[in-house]
């Protein structure tokens, strides 16, 4: 009955062993390289040429290579050699869990693989050699005990059944029930003058097929008188000891009595066996008191249940004994730390992964058992965006549990604690370093969306203008910045470029402000990343003018000398020097000054031009005949830029306009008639001159309508919007899309432009001192009086 009752309990927690996993398979102990186990991948439902490119891997709790799959057929064999006993020992279901790990998608997938027992340990008893002493006086039916043999293996490869040699004396009495209990019978009375000493052979045999057998020799020795033996008051002792028991711990003290007197009632104690075997010496006894101690340390997770055989002895000279078993089961107390083992999967981590992914597979474990082996697994720190995912019996998955960014965080530090139910609690962590892997997701991006740039012209060849920088927070090949222009509005490549890998800009050509004021592109930024993406700045160049262009004089008002009829009042205007600077700004603004080399009344306007005389004249200044008038022009750039003009000045004495012959009287002609001559040539003399002022004034009109043009400006391409001062100095430009180079007259100067001068230079003279202009329009006060 007990018999059945434990083989259901076996048989039943089996089923549960089986029931627990996805799949089961089971294969003998021993079996050799290649054998058979089952076709894994056809029972997990994958096609066999999928194995290889969604990476079929199995992974081993132990790291073991007990078994392996061939990858050609999706079969699981053999792959070394596997002893039940020595992976399991004497439990009864002896599983291998495996994991079955596939990616694209990933899935995980638990596997147990029962190791099945095969009669491969023989029986064996402790002692080759057994003596037994016997008085002769024991009676036929007299019982005596015999040390069992012990077989490693389990079930039914370790039900034993013993023989005995043949005798006529005695008989083997072996009760197969729970406890096994082994020993001989004497069935015919013993004579000690006949037979002194018997030898028998007992022979163990296991159930297995074929069957296995271990013997041990008898020597039973017949004594004489002494005939009652000693007897424990129990035949079993049960107790129970922690397994954090300290050496020298008492565990039970054993009693004993014997009805002789004398030397014969005497005892001494002993212990004649120990299971397991290979702990024999975990335990000692006093040989006078019977009192057994702990002479070792015990652990529950290794052997947690010992039976000790004790027997107690006479001291008879033919001594007679006693025998008792102790079965000592051991408690389990919580004194191993539960284990955690972690297998990565992906690192590093995409930040674009999506929410699920599976990084790394986590199994923990704890030796002890009942509350004390029951662990609990927690993830630190909190708030990020992982988290464990149960997927079996004491297995997680760590997943993502949030989407990533790697600008934010580039890597978590992880700590995955363990912690089992036992009192007090014990815990183990492991920590993991989760990397973020780096996707083009940040397109380069520029400090500011438009850089302006002053240059000044007449720039050397390949001059560095300006340097742009654009940021890429990725990294890597990512955050691999490179630069080009856009010429979409028109080329640029005789103009400016761009240097791929420093964004520097430089003017390939000397800029001349005279032809281009403004040039206004975009430089694109690219990553090297897969895709790349692209981030653009607009640029601004504005040339600065230089004075790099002398003024140019024009023809005066009149044609040819310019005749001044003597006397004439002081500030008579005599003409106008016309000068023209392609020049801007302060460096187009003209003043006229006569030439040190100059002699006589003249004067000339410092801004206008225009030439008078600074006294009045009369007939004595005829007398020098033609004069030369030399005004310098000078613009007001640093350094200033000249041209001379020369205007001639025949004077004419109102005297030599009337030819009057003072003769006449001498010559003996008529008075009257004389007189009268005179009066036809004063009349002629006034008419003709009043005709020739008349005529000159029409002619001097006429000419200096036609010298004053409408629009007196030259304009340059360019497209100029801004108007801004710097520590380069003031500069500004025409609403009308160019800046005006030079003007015939202060008043041509339209009333919407505007004039720039740099607050360093003298931009006008008042009371005899220069004075600092920063920036007005000619509809001033000021460029009136200019």
């Amino acid at each position: 009955m007990r018999r059945r009752q434990l083989l259901q309990l076996i048989l039943l927690h089996t089923a549960w062993e089986m029931g627990s996993s996805q799949l089961h398979y089971s294969v003998p102990e021993e079996s050799q390289h290649g054998t058979f186990v089952g076709r894994i991948a056809q029972d997990l439902g994958l096609e066999v040429d999928e194995l290889v490119p969604r990476m079929f891997r199995m992974v081993s709790k132990d790291h073991r290579d007990y078994l392996e799959v061939n990858m050609q057929n999706g079969i699981l064999f053999v792959n070394s050699r596997i002893d039940r006993e020595e992976l399991c020992g004497k439990s009864p279901v002896c599983p291998l869990h495996l994991e079955v790990i596939v990616d694209k998608p990933l899935r995980v997938f638990h596997v147990e693989v029962e190791i099945t027992d095969i009669n491969d340990n023989a029986p064996f008893f402790t002692a080759g050699e057994e003596n037994l002493s016997i008085l002769e006086s024991r009676l036929a039916g007299s019982s005596f005990p015999l040390e069992g043999a012990l077989d490693a293996d389990v079930g039914i490869n370790a039900q034993l059944t013993y023989h005995l040699s043949a005798s006529e004396h005695f008989k083997l009495d072996f009760q197969n029930s729970g406890d096994n209990s082994l020993g001989f019978v004497i069935k015919k009375p013993l004579d000690r003058e006949d037979i002194s000493v018997h030898r028998l052979l007992l022979t163990a045999t296991d159930g297995g097929h074929p069957a296995l057998t271990g013997s041990v020799q008898l020597v039973i020795i017949v004594l004489d008188v002494n005939d009652n033996p000693p007897v424990f008051n129990q035949s079993v002792y049960k107790i129970q000891m922690f397994e954090n028991a300290s050496n020298g711990t008492s565990v039970i003290k054993l009693n004993a009595t014997d009805l002789d007197d004398g030397i014969n009632k005497d005892i001494t104690y002993s212990i004649r066996s120990v299971n397991p075997h290979k702990l024999s010496t975990v335990f000692r006894i006093d040989q006078n008191t019977g009192q057994i101690v702990l002479n070792g340390e015990l652990d529950y997770e290794d052997t947690n249940l010992y039976e000790i055989r004790a027997e107690a002895t006479d001291k008879s000279g033919y001594p007679l004994s006693g025998h008792c078993k102790v079965l000592i089961e051991i408690l389990d107390v919580n004194d191993n730390t539960p284990e955690v083992s972690v297998s990565v999967l992906l690192i590093p981590v995409p930040e674009d992964s999506s929410v699920g992914t599976v990084v790394a597979l986590i199994s923990v474990s704890d030796r002890d058992s009942g509350t004390n082996g029951q662990v609990s697994c927690s993830l630190w720190p909190t708030g990020i965006p992982f988290k464990l995912v149960s997927t079996f019996k004491n297995y997680y998955s760590l997943t993502l549990a949030e989407p990533l960014d790697r600008e934010q965080v580039a890597e978590y530090r992880l700590i995955v604690t363990v912690q089992d139910q036992g009192t007090p609690s014990l815990s183990a962590t492991s920590s993991l370093v989760v990397p973020i892997g780096d996707v083009n997701d940040n397109a380069p991006t520029f400090s500011q969306p438009t850089y302006t740039v002053f240059v000044k012209e007449n720039n050397p060849p390949g001059a560095h203008i300006f340097t742009v920088s654009a940021s890429d927070p990725d990294m890597a090949e990512n955050a691999q910045v490179s630069y080009w222009l856009d010429e979409k509005l028109w080329p640029l490549s005789s103009y400016i470029s761009v240097h791929s890998e420093s964004g520097k800009l430089y003017a390939l050509q000397p800029l001349d402000y005279e032809e281009m004021k403004l040039l206004e592109f975009q430089v694109n930024a690219k990553d090297a990343g897969l895709p790349s993406l692209c981030g653009n700045v607009t640029v601004q160049v504005f040339i600065l003018d230089a004075n790099d262009n002398a003024p140019a004089v024009s023809a005066p008002t009149e044609d040819g000398p310019t005749v001044l009829v003597v006397p004439v009042a002081a500030g008579y205007m005599l003409g106008k020097i016309h000068a023209l600077d392609a020049d801007s700004g302060y460096n187009a603004w003209l003043r006229y000054e006569l030439h040190e080399k100059t002699r006589g009344p003249w004067r000339v306007g410092l801004y206008s031009g225009e030439i008078s005389t600074t006294r009045a004249m009369d007939e004595m200044d005829s007398s020098g005949g033609s004069q030369n008038v030399l005004v310098l022009v000078k613009d007001h750039g640093k350094p200033a830029l000249s041209a001379t003009a020369t205007l001639s000045v025949s004077l004419v004495a109102s005297s030599q306009v009337i030819h009057t012959d003072a003769n006449l009287p001498r010559m003996g002609g008529n008075p009257k008639s004389l007189v009268d001559n005179v009066n036809v040539y004063l009349i002629i003399a006034i008419c003709s001159v009043s005709s020739l002022f008349l005529l000159v004034i029409i002619v001097y009109m006429a000419l200096r309508c036609h010298c004053q043009p409408k629009e007196p400006t030259i304009y340059g391409p360019g497209t100029a919007t801004l108007v801004c001062a710097s520590e380069v100095g003031s500069w500004s430009y025409s609403n009308r899309h160019s800046h005006i180079l030079a003007t015939g007259t202060s008043e041509a100067v339209a009333k919407n432009d505007l004039m720039v001068f740099s607050p360093s230079i003298p931009a006008t003279v008042e009371n005899g001192k220069p004075q600092d202009l920063l920036c007005a329009t000619v509809s001033d006060p000021l460029f009136k009086s200019l």
